[in-house]
């Protein structure tokens, strides 16, 4: 038998996705005496030192480098559970300074940073129905409905501090399902030394934030999601780091986990520091610390943040970085989530891998092989951005921008899309969802469940913000839980009640997801309507009487006797329409049924005509049709 490489070996080779199982601290029996190892990786420090309450934070306890090798590493008895550590590294230039454990799995509570000798007791989990289902089904062909929250401000308690993990099962989860969402995405829940950055300014790559609870709660809270049919997504940041003296930064006095080059090394645009990428013992760290996350809470997918500051030299706000070969792509990054995707895929083939990518240049969802990332899904933040800005323009104009609606129809299937209305859009000035809709009040309500029917209806996964689902008017604030006291209004309450509902119709409705990323799933009726500011398209399901016809108006004049091209001749019953009085609009009674002439309409043979609401939309479902007479029709024109 060859002999197997060692931890170090593997881990120096860009090979051991389980170095957390290495480094950091581990109970250890060593001569008959039972203690702690603690080994860090360091390759330029000229001294490292084990600190911590055991020792009155003092020298006592010099860690050693074995020769050939750039890991330091003690055994020592004294440390307790409980117990705060650091460690103190004498850098390459004879700088002395505290740094965390990059393993570490505990922290305390910030504004401190030191790590916590705190061992995770394994876990009888609960969640295996949840977890087999999801081997024997195709996430792709299922409904998908993210829900996203920050952990620290859903809601807090009354001293202001958030909801931890415990109380968080005890309300979220039941707020969620009954909402109808699928999943939970988090943003980041790993360490974080400042709250106003939303979790994207890491330094715990293995320890959830001691802000939020314990690791153990939030496994009971994963677990609690599963026997309730939730899946878990969370955000990750593998790009770029806390800048933070007593962090990552400059770790051994040298670039260690950043570029050697400055210019590279720095994100000017996020005040942090970018991770070399082609380093290999950098991509075992970051590759375990994803690893870790699947497995130690059993997490659903990773949405992995700012791809595109990974993928290209010239994203950043910086100095312009020297080209490669006359290309701005920084291939380290490229190959780094391939190799990523590939390790991940091989180890958990039903983890949902998700982009936050904002180009068009790179291929990422699909195969390797063929050249892409390897990711299952990617943000659509062309459609987010194109969307966003028709909504907020005033409807008299929108007739002259209508292709900012239509565009993404043209490029829908390039990518696995989610399309988003994330954090990003309703922070810094740039208003809640609600509070960008166009006009009064009650024509901001009437357009934001337009909206939402686009969303619901367009092709593609959904992701909706904590507070959208009732039209919170405020923007969101990380420091502040979300405004719980609107739903007191009846406007909001309204609002939430349907959203609720088209969740739930979105969940009943095969033809919004079955064939979703397939040209199948969508038939357009009229995408070229600007004038009366209408769309209307067919979304479709595998069965042929499976489909809904969706029109969407988007201007504030009731349209009467509009006709709509339909493919089979009978009638068709409206099964939503957003301006019902429950909902919060003006309307008592739906629609009445519609029959078919037969007059042609754009490419159908067959029109129906019914009443569209003033910036409303309406959703309608065959009742009684005859597809075998369409059939009989083309066997004739053949």
């Amino acid at each position: 038998m060859p002999n197997e490489k060692s931890p170090i070996a593997r881990f120096e080779s860009g090979e051991n996705f389980y170095s957390h199982h290495y480094f950091g601290f581990h109970q250890a029996d060593y001569k008959g005496q039972e203690g702690f190892v603690f080994r860090v990786w360091a390759p330029n420090a000229q001294q490292i030192w084990l600190v911590g309450d055991f020792n009155d934070w003092d020298y006592s306890l010099p860690m050693k480098k074995e020769a050939q090798s750039d890991v330091w590493e003690i055994f020592t008895t004294k440390p307790k559970r409980g117990e705060f550590y650091k460690y103190l590294v004498k850098q390459e230039n004879g700088r002395i300074v505290y740094k965390i454990d990059p393993f570490a799995t505990y922290f305390e509570k910030r504004p401190h940073d030191a790590a916590v000798i705190h061992t995770i007791p394994e876990k009888k989990w609960r969640d295996g129905l949840w977890r087999g289902r999801t081997k024997h089904s195709n996430y792709f062909k299922r409904p998908m409905n993210i829900y996203e929250v920050h952990a620290g401000s859903w809601k807090s308690n009354e001293d202001g501090t958030p909801y931890s993990f415990e109380k968080l099962k005890e309300t979220l989860i039941p707020y969620v399902k009954e909402m109808g969402f699928s999943h939970i995405e988090f943003m980041p829940l790993m360490e974080h030394p400042l709250g106003e950055s939303w979790g994207y300014q890491l330094i715990g790559y293995f320890a959830l934030s001691s802000y939020y609870g314990t690791p153990e709660e939030f496994q009971d809270f994963v677990e609690e999601c599963h026997l309730n049919n939730i899946g878990v997504l969370i955000d990750w940041v593998p790009g770029h780091f806390c800048i933070n003296d007593d962090a990552l930064a400059y770790y051994d006095g040298t670039p260690q986990f950043e570029y050697n080059d400055p210019i590279r090394a720095k994100n000017v645009r996020w005040g942090s520091l970018n991770f070399d990428l082609s380093k290999p013992q950098i991509q075992s760290f970051l590759i375990s610390s994803a690893l870790y996350w699947i497995e130690m809470f059993h997490i659903d997918g990773i949405r992995v943040d700012a791809v595109s500051n990974m993928l290209y030299l010239d994203y950043d706000d910086g100095p312009t970085v020297i080209k490669q070969a006359s290309d701005n792509r920084n291939w380290d990054g490229f190959y780094f989530l391939q190799k990523l995707n590939a390790v991940i895929k091989l180890a958990h083939p039903n983890v949902i891998m998700i982009a936050e990518e904002s180009s068009s240049e790179t291929k990422i969802t699909g195969t390797i092989e063929n050249g892409a990332l390897g990711f299952d899904y990617k943000w659509n933040l062309g459609w987010m951005n194109d969307t966003l800005c028709f909504y907020e323009m005033d409807a008299a104009f929108r007739k002259y921008h209508f292709h900012l609606l239509t565009f993404s129809f043209m490029y829908m299937m390039n990518e696995n899309y989610i399309l988003p209305l994330s954090h990003d859009e309703v922070v810094h000035g740039k208003r809640s969802l609600m509070h960008k809709m166009w006009g009064d009040r009650y024509k901001q309500f009437a357009q934001l469940r337009n909206l939402y029917v686009y969303l619901i209806t367009h092709p593609g996964k959904k992701l909706l913000f904590m507070g959208s689902e009732w039209g919170q008017f405020l923007e969101w604030k990380s420091d502040q839980a979300l405004e719980w006291v609107d739903l007191e209004d009846e406007m909001n309450g309204s609002m939430q009640h349907f959203t609720k509902r088209l969740n739930a119709f979105y969940q009943n409705e095969k033809s919004l997801w079955e064939l979703d990323h397939t040209a199948e799933t969508i038939e357009i009726i009229d995408a070229d309507n600007s004038e009366q500011t209408v769309l209307s398209f067919i979304r479709k399901g595998k069965a042929k009487k499976d489909f809904l016809i969706v029109i969407l108006n988007f201007s504030p004049i009731e349209r009467q006797n509009f006709k709509v091209g339909v493919p089979f001749p009978g009638s068709y019953e409206e099964v939503l329409n957003t301006e019902m009085k429950e909902f919060g609009g003006t309307w008592i009674e739906p629609n009445q049924i519609s029959k078919t002439s037969q007059e042609p309409y754009k490419h159908f043979d067959y029109q129906i005509q019914t009443i569209v609401p003033s910036l409303g939309a309406i959703i309608l479902k065959p009742k009684e049709i005859n597809i075998r007479i369409k059939k009989m029709n083309e066997h004739s024109a053949k």
